[in-house]
């Protein structure tokens, strides 16, 4: 999500200085490759890229292409095939193994449905959003349909009506777009539709993190969270040390007592709480407030003596007690000791609970790295 914003704000830029731009989606991988369907990469007509679709290996053939686009004002299908023995086509020997489609779009700055300003309204809110975008392999030699259509709630947006000439394919995106259900991004295929393909994107808010706790021993872990993206919220009852000074990286910072902050939370299914105050009093009143919210994860730093009789402290008052989301002692075996190793593995043990992973070894991991899609 971070590399969307990223491009996002370098393509605001652009419109400022009437700068043309492309922009280049990894919209299929067959086999394996560095990055996944919906990686991106904003190009500048003078060589300047935001983001990535690779690790390297094919930014600087796919800069000239997204060029190319830019001049032509025509949309490409490029697709690397790094199986190849010969990949030194692509100036480095690529090891991927896989086939890598990108799809490169110009934008025009005066559509307000363009690629960008879809993401943007995706982006808008703490709404969960579907983006479609179409291309075809079959036609791939020919201008592609694109990223049209963008499905929040209640909002459509984009230019499928006026970029899609067969009713029978409007027709069959609407349905699609009805019935789709998925969790995650999927690639549909319709042979019947002239071998046209779907990339059915779900956009997610911002993960967040309400970091209860503003002590020295948090500092890395803002740090590390803002390098990967997450909106932190900082809270805590010391107004000496909940200070933009010490967190210039928090979105928001709650003062207060434990009593008043609860009444400021808010939360949704891509929020995650980390108790790490080491005060037992202000925590159990915390606790008792996130029982109530439907979050998918909730860290308590300490030994496991302390979540027993945190637990304990509110079922003597009555309350049930749901232990699934609680995970205490906090974080992934790596054997941390310092406070920046403390908060790498809070955050690998966040990651993996977010993206419903088990945290093993990849080299234990039986098939592909990457789910298939």
């Amino acid at each position: 999500m971070k590399e969307l914003q990223q491009i996002i704000q370098a393509y605001e830029v652009c419109k400022y200085e009437n700068q043309k731009v492309a922009l280049a989606t990894v919209v299929k991988v067959d086999g394996s490759a560095y990055r996944r369907p919906g990686a991106r990469m904003l190009v500048t007509e003078e060589g300047n890229l935001t983001g990535a679709i690779s690790g390297g290996c094919l930014e600087g053939d796919a800069l000239r292409k997204a060029q190319a686009v830019i001049f032509q004002q025509k949309s490409m299908l490029v697709t690397y095939d790094t199986t190849d023995e010969d990949d030194q086509k692509f100036g480095v020997g690529l090891g991927c193994n896989g086939i890598i489609h990108v799809l490169i779009e110009p934008i025009d700055f005066s559509d307000s449905q363009n690629p960008i300003e879809l993401a943007k309204t995706a982006l808008s809110d703490r709404q969960t959003s579907l983006l479609l975008t179409l291309f075809s392999i079959k036609h791939s030699k020919s201008e592609q349909i694109g990223t049209v259509l963008l499905e929040k709630g209640d909002l459509k947006m984009g230019n499928w009506e006026m970029k899609i000439e067969k009713s029978e394919l409007l027709e069959l995106i609407k349905a699609e777009t009805e019935q789709f259900e998925g969790a995650s991004n999927e690639i549909r295929t319709y042979q019947a539709q002239d071998d046209i393909s779907i990339f059915f994107e779900v956009i997610r808010p911002t993960p967040r993190i309400l970091l209860f706790g503003a002590g020295n021993d948090t500092i890395p872990l803002a740090k590390i969270a803002e390098i990967l993206g997450f909106e932190l919220v900082l809270i805590d009852g010391r107004k000496n040390l909940a200070t933009p000074a010490r967190f210039p990286s928090a979105k928001h910072i709650i003062q207060g007592a434990a009593e008043d902050v609860v009444e400021k939370l808010e939360t949704d299914l891509n929020t995650v709480a980390l108790l790490m105050t080491h005060n037992f009093e202000y925590e159990a009143i915390v606790l008792e407030k996130l029982l109530n919210c439907m979050i998918p994860y909730i860290g308590i730093l300490g030994p496991k003596r302390k979540t027993e009789k945190l637990i304990q402290r509110l079922e003597i008052k009555g309350l049930k007690v749901w232990t699934d989301n609680i995970y205490a002692p906090i974080g992934i075996e790596i054997g941390a000791e310092t406070s920046e190793e403390i908060a790498l593995s809070i955050l690998s043990e966040i990651k993996a609970v977010l993206n419903k992973k088990q945290p093993i070894f990849l080299r234990e991991k039986v098939g592909p790295i990457h789910a298939k899609n």
